[in-house]
């Protein structure tokens, strides 16, 4: 999906906060943890730009299926085991303490069977007592079809113009990306498409509580798009 792109990810979300959601996370995971290990995994984690912090802190690991993106998090940080998988269909063979899975990344799950197949991989990752932190995509009511908006990155030798159109196919959210990225060697442009399923709060409770996790919903979250914290049930 980022085939194209996965080179400016970072440039184009460079104002995003990261440190500041990695804290805001660190101090959820205190809230609600009741496993007494430090072993972390983030789900879809991308460039690594959370993990970046949250590594200072947990033992942590990452899981992505867009191989370009664990490069970059590779190069990164080398200190770090990453591993190449779908979010809906990954096994390590191990559990952790925490999982997370951050900025919106489950609603690329895009249908309802798929997202509680990524729920249930990251509860069966889960120790007993450990907790996911699962940041959801729009509900249905805040989704805007045709929608547009655009961004721009201006540095020296790197140029970026990202406009995009929102449309809508019943309930997946399609997100219509044309680029134009110019360099001191290229001027080029070429689009992408990104398909998001529309989860409402009622199909991300279920599917959280039908996994066994017991659920905490912050309705702002870290930027704004609510936060659930589920909690998997300790041995007794």
């Amino acid at each position: 999906m980022f085939d194209k792109t996965a080179a400016w990810y970072d440039a184009i979300y460079g104002n995003k906060d990261y440190a500041r959601e990695a804290r805001q996370v660190d101090e959820l995971i205190r809230l609600h943890r009741k496993s007494d290990g430090n072993a972390l995994l983030d789900v879809a984690c991308g460039t690594g730009a959370h993990l970046v912090h949250l590594s200072k802190i947990y033992n942590a690991e990452g899981l992505d299926a867009d191989a370009q993106l664990l490069a970059i998090a590779r190069e990164r940080l080398p200190q770090v085991r990453f591993h190449l998988g779908d979010m809906c269909a990954f096994d390590l063979h191990r559990t952790f303490d925490v999982v997370t899975c951050l900025f919106s990344s489950i609603g690329y799950a895009k249908t309802h069977e798929r997202l509680v197949a990524a729920i249930f991989c990251c509860a069966r990752h889960l120790r007993p007592g450990g907790v996911l932190v699962l940041e959801p995509w729009l509900v249905p009511g805040q989704f805007t079809a045709g929608y547009l908006s655009v961004e721009v990155v201006d540095r020296p030798e790197l140029k970026i113009a990202r406009m995009q159109r929102s449309t809508a196919e019943g309930a997946v959210s399609i997100l219509n990306f044309g680029y134009l990225v110019g360099t001191p060697g290229s001027i080029e442009h070429f689009t992408e498409r990104h398909e998001l399923g529309l989860f409402t709060r009622e199909q991300m409770d279920d599917a959280l509580r039908v996994c066994q996790l017991d659920v905490h919903y912050d309705p702002k979250g870290l930027i704004g798009r609510g936060l659930y914290v589920a909690t998997k049930a300790a041995v007794t």
